[in-house]
């Protein structure tokens, strides 16, 4: 098979085609094959060398694909509702850059109703991660407001649109007054762009002093002791990324008094078990959303794959609103 493949860590040129032997489905899996690869920001990080590959997984870039099933247990599939030839997106540990992947079943979803291959690959990476963090983790809940930190991102369109879909007000901040419409047109209710705002005094102005009940943060860094300063009391913040710095000072006596909960998780190296029970939660919620069309995919730009580097390349620009995707 074709595949992407980091030829050693460095930029965005190091991502080179290849050819590899296929995938085989192990227990508990099936093949797919991929027509269309997600790119996120974990992809940069592993092909810089700052993001090792868990155990066991390919050391292809990759986390999410959507195309055809072509290989696994009959019997294994039909207990998950699946068969041959089926449209599925899935999330995977590593080798979505390819055009056959092997994917855990309970990490595999039906493709929604209505949507292109192209916008199925887009969901799985960012679908699981808000799932998981602004819901199971951090509990937001009908008429909480949600503070995303980097509301055009890939995660940001996402968390806007299923914060919102889940009766919930949604804050964003973003780059450029580009970026603040493109998310307002998604349903955010505020957009602050942190390059003229400071985003905490705009947050404490737009809940009239009372704070978000809930932050999604990739910033970390000295962005920490801002955010607990923004957050309503009970308030949880939920760190996801470290682009700003693995290191904060904090106020731990406003945590105290005020019942903050600061919390963080990486997806990836969880469990298949995990991992299958968001899938489930997504199926039953989310994916109905999309299906209706009360949530949709946002894609920036699909590249053929073997221009991987040129994505690469817009994703570190940040540039982009929404999703990057490889096309096979």
């Amino acid at each position: 098979m074709k595949a992407i493949e980091i030829t050693s860590f460095g930029a965005p040129e190091v991502l080179r085609p290849v050819a590899r032997p296929a995938p085989v489905a192990g227990p508990g899996e099936l093949v797919i094959r991929v027509a269309a690869s997600g790119v996120n920001r974990p992809d940069v990080l592993q092909r810089k060398g700052l993001y090792p590959v868990p155990p066991g997984a390919s050391d292809l870039p990759g986390l999410e694909v959507a195309g055809v099933i072509v290989e696994g247990s009959e019997a294994e599939l039909a207990g998950a509702g699946f068969k041959i030839g089926d449209r599925v997106c899935a999330l995977v540990s590593g080798g979505g850059y390819a055009e056959l992947c092997a994917a855990p079943i309970g990490q595999c979803l039906p493709v929604p109703a209505g949507l292109s291959d192209v916008e199925a690959a887009s969901l799985p990476e960012t679908f699981f991660t808000v799932w998981s963090n602004v819901f199971d983790r951090a509990h937001l809940h009908s008429g909480e407001t949600l503070l995303v930190q980097g509301g055009s991102s890939g995660i940001g369109v996402t968390a806007i649109q299923l914060a919102k879909a889940a009766n919930a007000k949604v804050i964003v901040t973003v780059g450029s007054d580009v970026k603040a419409a493109a998310c307002l047109a998604l349903g955010a209710d505020h957009a602050i762009n942190y390059t003229t705002h400071d985003f905490a005094a705009e947050v404490a102005r737009l809940t009239n002093g009372h704070g978000a009940n809930v932050i999604l943060d990739m910033v970390a860094g000295d962005y920490v002791a801002r955010e607990l300063n923004c957050l309503a009391d009970d308030g949880r913040l939920v760190i996801i990324a470290v682009q700003g710095g693995a290191k904060a000072q904090i106020d731990a006596g406003a945590v105290l008094r005020r019942r903050l909960t600061i919390s963080g998780s990486t997806l990836r190296p969880r469990s298949v078990q995990f991992k299958s029970a968001i899938a489930k939660a997504l199926r039953e919620t989310a994916w109905p959303w999309l299906a209706s069309g009360k949530v949709k995919p946002v894609i920036h730009q699909t590249f053929p794959a073997e221009q991987a580097a040129q994505a690469h390349a817009l994703m570190e620009s940040n540039q982009h609103i929404g999703k990057l995707v490889l096309t096979w």
